[in-house]
């Protein structure tokens, strides 16, 4: 074996019956992202250093991979915690698919160690609601 850690990955995916310019925007404009995910000063350029700051006080550190509009967003979500279980480095990714009703999304958020079984649970359980709160968003905005 080469030494690598294995790690796990939470894959949420979803059918949205809007556009991917539409989902896009939500994906990118900083005063959307916080309606449905998290305060943040988000800037969809690749290279782009920014904060997320999550409502129980934690403060991700992340920056952007990848940026190709309407179709694919990736950006590192990382987590500096005193406790080494909940130290994480992950890298999130939207993938936008158009489709007949709308567009198709795959959220990927990938880097899990094994010993992270608590921010893997947390991920599982976060990104469903997180994806929900996108759609109302989506439904009430132009």
């Amino acid at each position: 074996m080469n030494g690598a850690v294995e790690t796990r990955t939470v894959v949420v995916e979803r059918e949205i019956a809007h556009a991917p310019e539409k989902l896009w925007r939500a994906l990118t404009q900083p005063h959307l992202i916080e309606e449905w995910l998290m305060k943040n000063d988000f800037s969809p350029v690749v290279g782009h250093r920014f904060n997320i700051s999550a409502d129980w006080g934690g403060v991700l550190d992340c920056e952007v991979l990848a940026v190709e509009p309407n179709r694919t967003l990736s950006y590192t979500w990382n987590l500096a915690h005193q406790d080494p279980a909940f130290n994480l480095q992950s890298v999130v990714t939207f993938t936008l698919t158009p489709t007949a009703k709308g567009t198709h999304l795959r959220m990927e958020q990938s880097g899990f160690r094994p010993e992270q079984r608590r921010a893997y649970g947390g991920a599982r359980a976060g990104w469903p609601q997180f994806l929900e709160k996108l759609e109302l968003l989506l439904e009430r905005t132009d």
